[in-house]
């Protein structure tokens, strides 16, 4: 099977998404493998000469900076700090983002700035290649100095210590290591740090979130228009000429998806008698294009970061220089992710409002979608699940960015609180899939009483599909079943 190398090239989301979907095994490129081993050799020969302190290395850490440590307790000093700051509490961390943590931990130790053994990333990957995902805890970062505490349970593997997954069973670390004769890492001086310090954990966060969202997006748009179609909706305000006098990327490809999806629909060629449309229906451009561009703002952002350095301090060994500085602060991520989180909030927001109108009785269609509405409730309730769905996610909008804690007696007294972004943030892009699915069951449930019309092949086609996982309902039925079985459906694709 085809490896990944990891080395220097740039690192795209599509890339990370295909190593990870297609469980490709990753390897040191050579390159990557001599920057890492030029660092190291450079590091330990200054240690034999230096006199004065190095933050991390000959000192303590955070506002302990100034309190040297021997020659002799470099190593333990290293020891100490994975396994003092593994703090986490709170949930598990998902396993498919721990893995994206092992992989974005791995791409940035291998420039050769941070002062690891080889053998130390060389783990790292066998855990990642071997599908060995240790347990982090989503609580303990304040997204600066790294995301400390879950990147300490991330590497406490290494040291023979903490818990893993492996084969789908929570198991001693310890025991999984024996399995497959490893030792554990005795950490040499900066490892620790390099180990713990940077972005990993909101990083990770961030590459799901925003692989999750591409797709959303384009599965809001399809919805939408299947919704459009079946609430007997205008396709006038899609047409190009109304979104080139505003010519936002996002909204221009949004009316051209939906013009698209509706093409050959014989529903949309029947004559309108209403003259307009609801501004869930008629500014879905506007609306879905606006979260669109937030995806790619957020994107480039999210990129630069996973071809990073974020450790602290620096190492260059070309240039002699040692640099305790701030890479691992996660503001730009922090804003950007409280960013998505607002836009995908968004996609739900006004998908519920689609909701809303196609239960309405209006336009021919029977209130609660429904033949015999009292008798049956139909679709009444799956709106006001969607709509708890929504509000929760609006309290979730508070962006985390705006708050700052001190910590470390001072020392670090501006942090990020971009780890609260990114997990909130998973929240509500999860809440935006559920809510997509309710709409998806009205309006395919809408479209049945347009027959014998029929919409665009392309949208028929998509419905042919969903029926196979999803019937239409005559009389009240279990209708949490044909909920979740709607979810897992958006999933499938």
């Amino acid at each position: 099977m085809k490896k990944h190398l990891i080395s220097n090239e740039f690192l795209s989301l599509e890339t990370v998404h295909n190593i990870v979907k297609k469980k490709i095994k990753i390897e040191l490129s050579e390159t990557s493998k001599n920057a890492v081993e030029k660092c190291r050799t450079y590091l330990d020969d200054k240690m034999k000469t230096q006199t004065s302190p190095i933050y991390g290395i000959t000192t303590g850490f955070g506002s302990l900076c100034n309190t040297s440590i021997s020659k002799e307790d470099l190593s333990q000093l290293q020891y100490n700090l994975v396994v003092s700051h593994a703090c986490g509490f709170g949930e598990e961390v998902p396993q498919e983002i721990v893995k994206l943590m092992l992989l974005l931990k791995i791409q940035s130790l291998s420039y050769g700035n941070s002062g690891v053994q080889v053998a130390t990333i060389e783990r790292l990957i066998e855990f990642f290649n071997h599908d060995i995902y240790p347990v982090v805890y989503q609580q303990g970062s304040l997204g600066a100095s790294g995301d400390l505490a879950p990147l300490a349970h991330l590497c406490l593997p290494l040291l023979n210590l903490g818990e893993v997954y492996y084969k789908g069973k929570k198991q001693k670390a310890a025991d999984v290591n024996t399995k497959f004769g490893w030792s554990p890492i005795t950490l040499q001086s900066k490892e620790g740090l390099a180990l713990l310090n940077g972005t990993q954990f909101m990083s990770a966060y961030a590459t799901w979130l925003l692989l999750k969202s591409e797709k959303l997006s384009y599965l809001a748009d399809m919805i939408a228009a299947l919704s459009l179609d079946a609430f007997h909706g205008h396709i006038s305000p899609f047409h190009v000429s109304v979104h080139l006098v505003r010519p936002h990327i996002g909204q221009l490809a949004t009316a051209a998806n939906i013009t698209d999806f509706l093409e050959g629909s014989e529903i949309l060629a029947l004559k309108k008698e209403h003259v307009q449309d609801p501004y869930s229906f008629r500014c879905i451009p506007q609306v879905h294009g606006a979260t669109k561009d937030t995806i790619h703002y957020v994107k480039t952002v999210v990129e630069t970061e996973i071809n990073s350095v974020t450790d602290n301090p620096t190492i260059f060994p070309d240039e002699d220089l040692i640099i305790s500085a701030g890479n691992f602060h996660g503001q730009p991520l922090a804003l950007v992710i409280d960013f998505l989180t607002l836009a995908m909030s968004e996609l739900a927001n006004i998908s519920e409002r689609r909701i809303y109108q196609l239960i309405s009785g209006k336009r021919g269609l029977p209130a609660f979608l429904v033949k015999n509405p009292g008798l049956n409730s139909g679709f009444m309730i799956p709106q006001y699940t969607a709509a708890s769905i929504v509000s929760q996610s609006k309290t979730f909008c508070m962006p985390a960015s705006a708050d700052s804690i001190e910590s470390s007696q001072g020392q670090e007294d501006h942090v990020s609180m971009g780890a609260n972004a990114a997990t909130k943030s998973y929240i509500v892009i999860n809440n935006t899939e559920k809510v997509l699915a309710i709409e998806l069951l009205n309006a395919a449930q809408a479209l049945e009483f347009r027959r014998p019309m029929k919409t665009s092949p392309v949208l028929e086609e998509f419905v042919e599909s969903y029926r196979k996982h999803v019937p239409f309902v005559e009389d009240d039925v279990l209708m949490y079943e044909l909920m979740h079985g709607s979810r897992d459906f958006l999933r499938s694709i």
